[in-house]
């Protein structure tokens, strides 16, 4: 274990994100709560810290030294400027904790690429890396599966989750006994069902978990294969349409990149298994029931948002409208007010601090509203330019970086930790001006 180059530290933060909300909430069951339980939960972001500073003493990081490494700077210069300008110079409201979030919500895919780009890893603690995030994504895949159907509903109303959301991170779930209401998939006329939420305690975050360690899977590796089917079967249980839209549009990447026009045949087979799934669920998924409470709120929250289709492969589902809405009604607040609102004012930060949402959703939008248009383009272009130098170099880390990237169009991509550490961090190390030359297949095999 070395603490110059402490690359045992994102294995850590690999791990450990993975089981971060399932940890946390049952700390809270057992009456760690409040100031403690947030001093514990900041171990990812004092570990982080810690490693960039071993990092710059080590002489890992002197310097910019490309262009991508700029456009990084500049992204985080405008996040700090914009979390000291004040609020009413902006039109904005957050409070100044909400505005610690956000820094700390905006910079750290930031932090996790200069950590990446100082660790100067070698080919063999790569393959270690890939190796532990493959080891930790197959433990959430078959704890999620188990869970799935295992678990009552009912048992996880009671458990700490609740709490946790609710009490500690200020998150308000009305529809689910203090669950995110994405715990089920209410297919309409009294059917729900189970969605595979694993350690994560999100079907979302652990779908594009999943689909990230796919891509980390060795070609040639015997256990590839099953490690594979695994991983494509819990992704498949989280009844999560984007994240196989992403796995597809990053195969698709790959094969072109690689010019390995099998992927191409690959990328079609997970696009019919995955319409076959999603439009099956019903007959087969984990059933589950709403409490009479929570029925009720179903029934008011139907009637006051506007009914949309119950099918999951319509266009025109509740979920899909809901996903265009929020991204459009972003836009337009973007280009109505391009120099922004401050940080605080969009997404899960300003739900948490209870002020005003001004975008949810989409990464683009969100940035766009806390440092305005020349923020969020900043952000824009630094992210593409880093996945056209990933791709010419590490082309599987490439492939992830594009699907996590289309992500962000309906998701915030990186309010996912385990995502803006794990996959910044191995895209920076695949851009450092010191691999002379390509590293196309450094996955332990």
């Amino acid at each position: 274990m070395s603490t110059r180059r402490p690359v045992w530290a994102l294995e850590v933060l690999i791990v450990g994100l993975a089981v971060h909300n399932l940890v946390m909430a049952e700390l809270w069951k057992a009456g760690v709560r409040g100031a403690a339980l947030s001093t514990v939960a900041a171990w990812k972001d004092v570990l982080l810290l810690v490693a960039l500073v071993l990092v710059v003493r080590a002489g890992g990081l002197r310097r910019p030294e490309t262009v991508v490494d700029w456009l990084a700077l500049l992204f985080a210069a405008l996040v700090i400027v914009y979390g000291v300008l004040p609020q009413s110079w902006l039109g904005g409201g957050a409070t100044h904790r909400g505005v610690l979030y956000a820094a700390r919500h905006d910079l750290l895919p930031v932090a996790a690429y200069f950590l990446g780009r100082g660790l100067q890893l070698t080919e063999r603690e790569r393959g270690r890396l890939c190796k532990t995030a493959l080891l930790t994504a197959a433990f959430v895949a078959l704890y999620g599966l188990i869970d799935v159907y295992a678990v009552p509903l009912s048992w996880w109303r009671h458990s700490g989750a609740p709490g946790w959301f609710q009490d500690q991170l200020g998150l308000r779930y009305r529809g689910l006994s203090g669950l995110p209401e994405n715990f089920v998939y209410n297919a309409g006329g009294g059917n729900v069902f189970r969605r595979l939420t694993s350690t994560f305690l999100s079907p979302l975050a652990t779908a594009y978990m999943l689909v990230v360690a796919m891509f980390f899977i060795p070609p040639r590796a015997r256990w590839g294969v099953p490690l594979g089917v695994l991983l494509f079967a819990a992704l498949l249980w989280t009844h999560t349409r984007a994240g196989l839209l992403a796995l597809v549009i990053g195969l698709v990447v790959l094969a072109l990149t690689q010019r390995r026009w099998r992927l191409v045949i690959v990328a079609a087979v997970v696009t019919a298994i995955g319409l076959a799934f999603v439009k099956g669920y019903t007959h087969f998924g984990p059933r589950t029931h709403f409490t009479a409470s929570e029925l009720r709120y179903q029934e008011h929250h139907a009637a006051t948002s506007g009914a949309g289709s119950n099918d999951a492969t319509s266009a025109n589902d509740s979920s899909t409208k809901e996903h265009l809405s929020s991204l459009r009604d972003g836009l337009r607040t973007v280009f109505h007010h391009p120099w922004g609102y401050g940080l605080g004012n969009a997404g899960v930060t300003a739900a948490r601090t209870h002020v005003q949402v001004k975008a949810g959703e989409s990464t683009y939008t969100e940035l766009g509203v806390e440092v305005g248009l020349v923020g969020a383009l900043a952000f824009v272009a630094w992210t593409l330019l880093l996945l056209w130098d990933t791709l010419a170099r590490v082309r599987w880390i490439g492939a992830a970086l594009a699907a996590v990237l289309f992500l962000g169009l309906q998701t915030d991509i990186i309010g996912v930790p385990w995502i803006a550490v794990v996959v910044f961090a191995l895209a920076g190390d695949a851009v450092s001006p010191r691999r002379v030359t390509p590293v196309l297949h450094a996955r332990a095999s």
